[in-house]
C-alpha cells in the first residue's frame, strides 16, 4: 500500500524569514533599529557573492596575479572586497566574541577601498548596540542562504526595507507614507511619464526605489541608462546610507544628497526632466509662520500652508521641471480638494494647464497604511492634440486646460494576504488610455468610459470650484440606489476579512495569557 504523501510545509518568504531572525532581538535592539541591522549585512551579502563571481572569472581568465587588481572590479560595477571583508570570512568568524568588530571593520574597509560607497556605509555601528551574541549567528546564518546573484534582477533591499518599515510602522502606530513606495506604483509613474532620457529627480528619495525601477523601465524598452542622470535628496541620515548603498549595488551613479529639501535644497539650480517622488503624507510644522515665506519655490503662487506640506511638495516638484519636464509623484487623497490656500495653489496650478492627470489609487497597496492615495500628474508641455483631418486642413483641441481622471479603486491583486499590488494588466489600462488621449487625433482615439476614466475641461473644473477628486467627475453606474456598489461590497469584505484574522490572533493571545495562571478559557 502506497504511502499518503505528506502536505508539504508553505516555503517562508525571505522578509518573513529575515522578520523572524530578527524578532529573537527585540530585548536587545530598539525596533527601528532593525531594519539597518539587516539590511548593511544584506549589503556585505549580495557585494560578497558578486566579489566570489567576479574574483573567480579574473583568475580563470588572467591568472591568480591579477585577483587584487581593483579596476578588473570596478569596471563590471562589482565592489572589490578586502579579505577579511568577504563574506566566508564574516560567517566563519559569526561565533566569535568579536563579531560585531570584525562587521564593523569590514564595511569601513570596503568604503575606504571604493570610492563610490565614500559616506554610504554605517561606521562603528554593530559594536555599539549591545546585540545578543548567539541570536546574530542565528541571523547570519539565515542571510546566509540568500542567494543574491539568482536574485540578481530584484530590488532586495528595497524589497526588505518595505517589509520591514510595514512592521515598525504598524508596531509603532505610524502610517504617515514614510517609507519605501511598491514596485507596482513605481512602475505606474514610470510607464504614464516615460523616463528614457534626461535628468530624473525624487526630493524625498527614500531608499532609492523610484531610481532603481526606473533604470529598469530603461533597460525594458532598450534604453540606454546612460543617458539618464540622478538626482535626490533625503532628510534622515539613515536612510540616505541606505539609498546610497541601494545604488551602489545596482552600478547607478547618483548624486543624492542629505538635507531637509525645505529648508535646505541641495540642489536649488536642478532643472529636472522627470521627477518621481512619494512625500511623507500631510506632514505638518514643517516651518513655522516666518519661515520660507518668501522663497523662490513658490513665486507667483500663494506660500503653502504651515498645516500642511502637500502643496510644498508640490510647488517644489514644479519649480524643479525643466521646461518640457513631467512629474509623477503620491500625495493622500486630502489634497485633491483641499480648501483655503491651497484651494487658491491648485486653482492657479490647472489656470496654467501644470495638471496633466489624476489617478486615484486603491486601498492597501502600501505596507503601513490602508488608505487609498492619488497619483499626481504634473507636466510643462501639455500638447494640443490633431483630433479632426480634413484632407490638408487639421483641426487642433487645446488640452493644456484639460485633466485626465482615473479611478483604480477596482482595482489590483491580492498581495502578501493582507494587501493589494497593481497588476501588469491594470497598468496597462491605464497607461494605453492616457497615452491615447495625450496623442488623440485623427491617427489616435480615445473616449470617456464610466467607472474608469475621464477627460475634463477647465470649464467643468470651475464648475466643481477646481475639485480634483474624479468621482465628481467620472461617471459612475447607479445599482440599487447605491453608487459604486461592487467597490463598497469589496471593501467591507476586505474589512470584515482583516478584522476576523485580527480576532482569531487576539484570542489566541488571551488564551496563552489566561493559560499562564493555569486558567483554561
Amino acid at each position: 500500500m502506497a504511502k499518503k504523501a505528506t502536505k508539504a510545509k508553505p516555503t517562508k518568504s525571505m522578509e518573513e524569514a529575515l522578520w523572524e531572525s530578527c524578532n529573537k532581538m527585540r530585548g536587545s535592539v530598539e525596533p527601528s533599529e532593525y531594519k539597518h541591522v539587516v539590511l548593511s549585512l544584506i549589503f556585505l551579502k549580495y557585494a560578497g557573492d558578486h566579489f566570489d563571481q567576479k574574483h573567480k572569472e579574473i583568475c580563470e581568465q588572467y591568472g591568480d596575479d591579477y585577483a587584487d587588481m581593483v579596476e578588473f572590479y570596478a569596471q563590471d560595477n562589482v565592489f572589490y572586497i578586502p579579505a577579511e571583508c568577504r563574506w566566508s570570512y564574516i560567517m566563519e568568524n559569526a561565533k566569535q566574541d568579536n563579531i560585531f568588530q570584525i562587521i564593523d571593520d569590514a564595511l569601513a574597509n570596503i568604503e575606504k577601498s571604493n570610492k563610490q560607497l565614500d559616506g554610504a556605509l554605517p561606521s562603528n555601528y554593530y559594536s555599539n548596540l549591545g546585540l545578543d551574541r548567539s541570536k546574530f549567528a542565528a541571523l547570519l546564518d539565515e542571510i546566509n542562504k540568500l542567494d543574491t546573484l539568482k536574485d540578481e534582477e530584484n530590488d532586495i533591499i528595497g524589497r526588505v526595507y518595505e517589509f520591514f518599515l510595514g512592521k515598525f510602522a504598524i508596531a509603532e502606530g505610524k502610517g504617515k507614507g514614510e517609507f519605501y513606495t511598491p514596485k507596482s506604483i513605481v512602475n505606474l509613474i514610470a510607464e504614464m511619464i516615460e523616463p528614457y532620457d534626461g535628468k530624473i529627480y525624487d526630493p524625498c528619495c527614500g531608499s532609492g526605489g523610484m531610481f532603481v525601477q526606473s533604470m529598469k523601465f530603461v533597460k525594458a524598452h532598450h534604453g540606454n541608462q546612460k543617458n539618464i542622470s540622478v538626482y535626490g535628496q533625503e532628510y534622515t541620515k539613515t536612510t540616505y546610507k541606505l539609498a546610497r548603498m541601494n545604488l551602489a549595488i545596482r552600478g547607478i551613479n547618483a548624486d543624492i544628497r542629505l538635507g531637509d529639501t525645505f529648508h535646505n535644497d541641495q540642489h536649488k539650480d536642478l532643472k529636472a526632466d522627470y521627477i518621481m517622488a512619494n512625500p511623507p503624507f500631510n506632514q505638518s510644522g514643517w516651518r513655522t509662520e516666518n519661515e520660507l515665506t518668501s522663497d523662490p519655490r513658490w513665486a507667483g503662487f500663494d506660500v503653502p500652508p504651515t498645516s500642511n506640506a502637500n502643496y510644498g511638495w508640490i510647488l517644489n516638484i514644479l519649480s524643479k521641471l525643466s521646461t518640457d519636464g513631467v512629474a509623477g509623484f503620491i500625495l493622500s487623497n486630502g489634497a485633491l480638494s483641499a480648501d483655503s490656500t491651497e484651494l487658491a495653489i491648485r486653482r492657479k496650478l490647472l489656470e496654467m494647464g501644470k495638471v496633466e492627470a489624476i489617478v486615484i489609487l486603491p486601498r492597501k497597496l502600501f505596507y503601513s497604511t490602508d488608505i487609498s492615495v492619488t497619483l499626481w500628474i504634473l507636466n510643462n508641455n501639455k500638447k494640443a492634440r490633431c483630433v479632426e483631418k480634413n484632407g490638408e486642413e487639421r483641426h487642433y483641441r487645446d488640452r493644456e486646460k484639460e485633466v485626465m481622471f482615473f479611478d483604480m479603486r477596482n482595482m489590483g491583486e491580492p498581495y502578501e494576504k493582507k494587501f493589494v499590488q497593481l497588476s501588469e494588466a491594470d497598468r496597462n489600462k491605464v497607461t494605453t488610455a492616457y497615452h491615447n488621449w495625450q496623442q488623440e487625433g485623427w491617427e489616435t482615439s480615445y473616449s470617456d468610459e464610466p467607472e474608469f476614466c475621464k477627460s475634463v475641461n477647465l470649464t467643468n473644473l470651475k464648475e466643481k470650484d477646481f475639485s480634483l477628486v474624479p468621482s465628481k467627475y467620472i461617471e459612475f453606474i447607479q445599482r440599487n440606489g447605491m453608487e459604486n456598489f461592487d467597490e463598497k461590497i469589496k471593501t467591507i469584505g476586505a474589512e470584515l476579512k482583516t478584522l476576523n484574522e485580527e480576532r482569531t490572533t487576539l484570542d489566541q493571545e488571551i488564551k496563552k495569557l489566561f493559560a499562564a495562571y493555569g486558567i483554561e478559557i
